[in-house]
């Protein structure tokens, strides 16, 4: 009810807008002196009646004015936003195709807006003229519609006009997509009039062909496989960046090669391969950053997901992981992450090597790390933080060298992170050599509390308390 007298007074509003054009006494002649015409609307459009128009205006310059100032209007006589936006729905929705334009004297010229948008061919946009009418058909696309899919450049579905051609739905979707090679046949749709049965027609294209109300085309051709597919390379190569790659047959060795391989301060024992499936996807999505072009760095964004990446890669393999249900979610997130980065970069330089040949996918990620030259240690130590490697180092060295244990610390559960696998291995039981790019992490010593004991007994209690009441319940049907 609101939209309908809302209609009402948009179209009031309209005609005592233009009273001079509305109830004008002039004749014509005053008009064209002036440079001014007088241009009548009607069928489905949003605004009816008679309004001026400038005797330059083409049909389109005129209906896109006329439709500016009904949204005007509407914004001026409206503030509740759900019927705003209604009426929105309703003032956009007017044919751009099967309009007619008619002359006083009796001449009626088919205009056709969506083809002069697309092409510019001002056949389709005439100039106006005194006393023109511009009748607007019903917008019922929905049954009086052609539809064409397949390997055009704009697919889409179009309100049908009587006398429509191939020739013209090629028009309408701007031609094939030259991609696309010996394209010339396609499948034609046509369902009954109950819809409950289809006819489906291969034939070759014939741009006089004509249309009838609900064909469907599908312009039919093999996919092209000739695509952008390239891989980003990041960090320590010679020549870093985007490189091009072939689909399905472009090996890692072939690629490190066109990048003049690792600089002397690689790590290749760090060096990994990310899977385009979900690296890609986690910077675009979460990060917005597009591996279209090199990543930058030193954006927050990036380091922000490397940061992510790396702390999930550190839980993984740790002992400080308690929760199954939230470990089993941590490790299948990163099967999908890390993805062929377990791969071993310093075998890559033999082209017999299992990595040598591993075939890389459009949108994978190269990460070459540089030397750390260091072992970072943290945790409950004095000083946290990296010191310098130095071959054939134990454990303790590298504690010793960041100021010792803390009082907390707890001595028996130090574990060595693996910079390479993130394995956690403890050096108390079992030997281990340190690496450059190695963690030590010292845990802290698990102090109890009177309300910690109380919280954890406090569950046992009240299972006990549970099957204390389940017995006595049978043992009083054991005694009835």
């Amino acid at each position: 009810m609101k939209i309908t007298i809302l209609f009402f007074v948009l179209t009031l509003f309209i005609s005592t807008t233009y009273p001079q054009f509305t109830q004008d006494t002039r004749t014509s002649s005053d008009l064209l002196g002036a440079g001014k015409i007088s241009v009548t609307i009607g069928g489905t459009f949003p605004i009816n009646g008679t309004f001026p128009a400038l005797i330059t205006d083409r049909v389109d310059e005129f209906i896109t004015r006329m439709y500016a100032e009904a949204v005007d209007l509407t914004l001026r006589i409206n503030s509740d936003p759900e019927i705003y936006r209604k009426l929105m729905q309703e003032l956009s929705n007017y044919a751009l195709r099967g309009i007619k334009l008619k002359r006083a004297s009796g001449e009626e010229i088919n205009v056709d807006l969506q083809k002069f948008r697309l092409n510019g061919d001002f056949l389709n946009n005439p100039y106006l003229k005194n006393d023109d009418v511009i009748v607007f058909p019903a917008n019922d696309i929905s049954r009086n519609f052609f539809s064409v899919s397949g390997v055009v450049n704009n697919p889409g579905t179009f309100l049908f006009v009587e006398g429509d051609k191939l020739g013209d739905a090629l028009e309408l979707v701007d031609g094939m997509n030259p991609a696309y090679e010996n394209v010339d046949s396609l499948e034609l749709s046509r369902l009954s009039y109950d819809g409950q049965t289809q006819t489906i027609t291969r034939m070759k294209i014939d741009k006089e062909f004509p249309i009838q109300r609900g064909d469907r085309f599908r312009f039919i051709a093999p996919e092209t496989q000739r695509k952008n597919y390239a891989v980003t390379v990041i960090g320590e190569v010679s020549m870093p960046g985007v490189v091009p790659i072939t689909k399905n047959n472009t090996t890692l060795f072939e690629v490190l090669k066109s990048c003049g391989w690792f600089t002397p301060e690689a790590s290749l024992k760090r060096a990994r391969v990310y899977s385009s499936n979900s690296l890609s996807k986690l910077l675009e999505n979460q990060y917005n950053i597009k591996l279209d072009d090199q990543p930058d760095l030193e954006d927050p964004k990036y380091r922000n997901m490397i940061l992510n990446l790396e702390l999930a890669l550190m839980y993984r393999m740790s002992n400080v992981v308690t929760d199954d249900t939230n470990y089993f979610n941590l490790e299948n997130q990163l099967r999908v992450l890390i993805d062929g980065s377990s791969l071993d970069f310093r075998k890559i330089k033999d082209p017999e090597s299992d990595i040598a040949k591993y075939i890389l996918q459009s949108g994978d990620v190269i990460i070459i790390p540089p030397l750390q030259n260091s072992v970072y240690v943290f945790g409950q130590v004095l000083r946290p933080g990296h010191v310098t490697f130095i071959e054939g180092k134990g454990y303790d060295y590298y504690v010793n060298e960041a100021s010792g244990l803390g009082e907390l610390a707890e001595d028996d559960e130090i574990m060595v992170i693996k910079g390479g696998s993130r394995a956690w291995i403890s050096p108390i039981r079992e030997e281990v050599t340190i690496e450059e790019g190695d963690y030590i992490y010292v845990p802290k010593e698990d102090l109890r509390t009177l309300r910690s004991y109380i919280l954890e007994y406090s569950v046992y209690l009240s299972l006990l308390a549970s099957i204390a009441a389940i017995l006595l319940s049978i043992v009083t049907i054991s005694n009835n």
